[in-house]
């Protein structure tokens, strides 16, 4: 259910402005717009707090503490990049009960993300076990290089597939149930439906995604 839109050329090849570049330009749009008014609310700050105030205190706190319990003091540089991550896969998987197509069901968008984590797994590894990080490739013996590079390329893929696949299960079934059934089963019914894959389980995915994030960056972290 990827349609394209428009279609263009660059270098003799053919690429398309698919619904997924659509819906997540209109998230990153909602994200910058939100960021923007939680600065200004903050700015112009009261005495007494309101409620706009309160809940972004409170959500950004709970995320906030859910990166520094998991990934130590030395985790808390990271912490920005993982609210902000922790919130853009939140909002693109709920997107589906605004009428989007959820940008993390196209598994482009997942693989991006992965690889960003692969990236940080491997700078922290460099970064603070020197080169005893070159020689656990060698653990317990050489012959097992090949093995430990297939585990460390698995760790992305089987993050990014995880999030992909539950989402797209998600549109799927939304799909069909849309497609296929009489127009009485459209009303009301669906609503439970949006509730449990785009809501439910779009929150437990993207808890799912953070946390390994923080668990594989921090594991780096130990210089023993």
């Amino acid at each position: 259910m990827i349609h394209g839109l428009v279609s263009y050329e660059v270098g003799g090849q053919q690429l398309w402005i698919t619904t997924t570049h659509v819906s997540q330009l209109i998230v990153t749009i909602f994200l910058i717009v939100l960021a923007f008014a939680v600065r200004k609310r903050f700015k112009n700050a009261e005495e007494v707090p309101g409620v706009f105030q309160c809940l972004c205190e409170t959500v950004v706190g709970m995320l906030d503490k859910m990166v520094i319990d998991n990934m130590g003091k030395k985790g808390r540089k990271y912490a920005n990049y993982i609210i902000t991550l922790f919130i853009f896969i939140l909002v693109s998987n709920i997107s589906g009960i605004f009428g989007l197509r959820s940008p993390t069901a196209d598994y482009g968008v997942t693989l991006m993300l992965a690889l960003i984590t692969f990236v940080m797994i491997h700078y922290n590894g460099i970064r603070y076990q020197k080169g005893d990080y070159w020689k656990g490739y060698l653990d317990p013996f050489f012959v097992f290089l090949p093995v430990n590079i297939i585990s460390e390329l698995a760790t992305p893929i089987s993050m990014s597939l995880r999030l992909f696949a539950n989402l797209l299960s998600g549109t799927i079934i939304l799909a069909l149930w849309y497609g296929m059934l009489p127009f009485f089963m459209k009303i009301g019914i669906p609503s439970a439906l949006h509730v449990y894959f785009d809501l439910f389980s779009g929150a437990i995915q993207t808890y799912v995604f953070c946390m390994l994030t923080m668990i594989f960056v921090s594991q780096k972290f130990a210089e023993d």
